[in-house]
């Protein structure tokens, strides 16, 4: 199909498709950047705001985890979610003798069914970068815009909670942060969690896979009671009411 016409199809959908070396330069620029989402954390971190941290898209707790070196330095009560099994059993290894941290191997999502996820066969990852590890989407198309081929991709079925579901399974009734990277569900998590809980957490979640009415709908019902700013790919959303400096 002539690439013009795909775009095109796509957009009808409500997809766009962006080149991949946007995300592969924005990376590259994050990681040497003195304004980085790590260097932002470790503020919070040093003076002390951060006390329990829910953890959605945990990954293996190696890549695209941005939490890890900190939940184990000050050994943060930690809430870590992941719905891939094989991600999930790295991540049981990496936090086994760690009692401050608990796990949770499922989607967040805004029912309790089952669903798919969408990642790339382990057969056919040393095709690819090692950030395709972490893609894994509730949208197929996600992948593709990241360049990895269609036959490359599998489906595993995984179990779902809700954001609410899972605070009230675990019974948290205070959250200093919420960090999300769901790769692209993220803002229907937030809204979710917004229209649910009287919690208010500072938020950091990926908005660059975002859908532009969902994040509209984010910001839209945040912008009273938080402070927001871009950093890198995330919205860093922080709490009008706690004393926070958003500068570092």
């Amino acid at each position: 199909m002539n690439n013009k016409i795909f775009k095109k199809f796509c957009g009808i959908l409500g997809y766009r498709i962006i080149d991949k070396n946007l995300f592969k330069n924005k990376r590259l620029i994050s990681t040497y950047s003195v304004q980085n989402i790590k260097n932002f954390l470790s503020k919070l971190f040093i003076e002390n705001k951060i006390n329990n941290i829910v953890q959605i898209g945990a990954n293996d707790g190696v890549i695209f985890d941005d939490l890890n070196e900190f939940i184990n330095k000050y050994e943060i009560q930690s809430l870590l979610v992941e719905p891939i099994k094989d991600n999930f059993d790295k991540l049981k290894e990496k936090y086994i003798n760690s009692n401050f941290v608990t796990l949770e191997n499922s989607a967040i999502f805004n029912s309790t069914k089952d669903l798919f996820l969408y990642k790339v066969e382990k057969k056919y990852l040393h095709y690819y970068d090692i950030h395709i590890p972490g893609i894994t989407s509730l949208d197929k198309n996600h992948l593709l815009n990241h360049g990895v081929k269609l036959k490359h991709i599998v489906k595993e079925s995984v179990n779902t909670i809700t954001i609410i579901g899972l605070l009230n399974k675990y019974n948290i009734k205070n959250l200093d942060l919420l960090y999300i990277d769901a790769e692209g569900y993220d803002g229907n998590i937030v809204l979710d969690f917004l229209s649910h809980s009287i919690l208010k957490p500072i938020i950091i979640f990926e908005y660059i896979h975002v859908q532009n009415e969902v994040l509209n709908k984010v910001i839209l019902k945040i912008n009273n009671d938080y402070k927001i700013f871009s950093l890198n790919e995330n919205l860093v959303c922080i709490p009008k009411i706690k004393n926070i400096s958003i500068s570092y």
